[in-house]
């Protein structure tokens, strides 16, 4: 019935998947801002009652209950200020109260969170593979931000993103079958894990994280293991063309480390919305 619907008046169901993508976009930024400073803070905790020493630091704005905030002079937004887009064209980038400029991170997360909304129900419809196609899509953009930021992929968004493409193809097979979504998983994890390993023992250096392993891991769990060679090779060349780019740009040494999780992400995201692009072209 729903799907009727849709096929009727199919500009209505973009404009909702718009606004619920840009809704959640929003949130999104809060999740980039506040989860690198909770997961600092609770490390340091673990640290000093490991070591058995004080520690009172305070704790730094939650995620969910605690409201937006300016992050330069504390002001709390005011629902007109917390709209999706609006408020940052309206305010003209800067805050309310000191005026500060406010980072284009935010309208730029909360736009392609709409736009990976759009796309993924002009690719499933208004279905269940709808709601995990934008999921996984939200999922990759925050790791992609807090990757850039912080030079992190906190387990706490990559391991549930595993289990969750896990459990997606094992009870419904909405991307690939529950066997290749298990052998995407194992060689996703391996694979990387073993170049990791290999470049280590032959320089000396670490070419990469732990979470990078984790994230191809949940891709391979996602998409299967058919998936894993075309996004490694778009992250590896467009890795490659980052470093390179922003060494001519910003004369950065090619030996300094950058993510590479924003690159597999990427690689995620195309597989995930061009598979069945080519596969509707070839008829299949």
């Amino acid at each position: 019935m729903l799907s009727e619907f849709h096929a009727t008046f199919p500009l209505f169901g973009y404009v909702c998947a718009l606004l619920l993508g840009l809704i959640f976009g929003s949130f999104l930024n809060v999740v980039i801002l506040r989860l690198p400073s909770v997961l600092m803070h609770r490390w340091r905790s673990d640290a000093h009652e490991m070591l058995e020493l004080p520690f009172d630091e305070p704790a730094p704005p939650g995620i969910a209950w605690t409201r937006s905030q300016c992050p330069k002079c504390g002001h709390q937004l005011a629902a007109w200020e917390n709209v999706p887009l609006l408020s940052y064209l309206i305010l003209r980038g800067r805050c309310s109260a000191c005026r500060t400029r406010i980072s284009p991170q935010y309208p730029i997360v909360e736009a392609i969170a709409g736009a990976s909304a759009v796309g993924c129900l002009f690719l499933y419809g208004p279905t269940t593979a709808f709601v995990l196609a934008g999921t996984l899509c939200l999922f990759l953009i925050a790791l992609t931000v807090i990757d850039f930021r912080t030079m992190l992929l906190p387990d706490d968004l990559v391991l549930p993103l595993l289990w969750l493409g896990l459990a997606s193809n094992a009870f419904g097979s909405y991307f690939t079958s529950p066997a290749s979504a298990v052998f995407g998983a194992a060689f996703g994890y391996l694979s990387l894990w073993s170049v990791y390993h290999g470049f280590r023992l032959l320089t000396g250096k670490e070419g990469m994280g732990y979470g990078d392993f984790k994230l191809f891991a949940a891709l391979g769990a996602w998409l299967g293991a058919m998936a894993l060679v075309p996004i490694l090779l778009v992250a590896s060349l467009t890795g490659i063309l980052y470093a390179i780019g922003t060494t001519l740009v910003r004369g950065r040494e090619t030996s300094a480390p950058f993510p590479f999780g924003p690159f597999l992400a990427l690689g995620g995201i195309g597989y995930l919305f061009l598979s069945p692009l080519f596969g509707r072209w070839l008829g299949y």
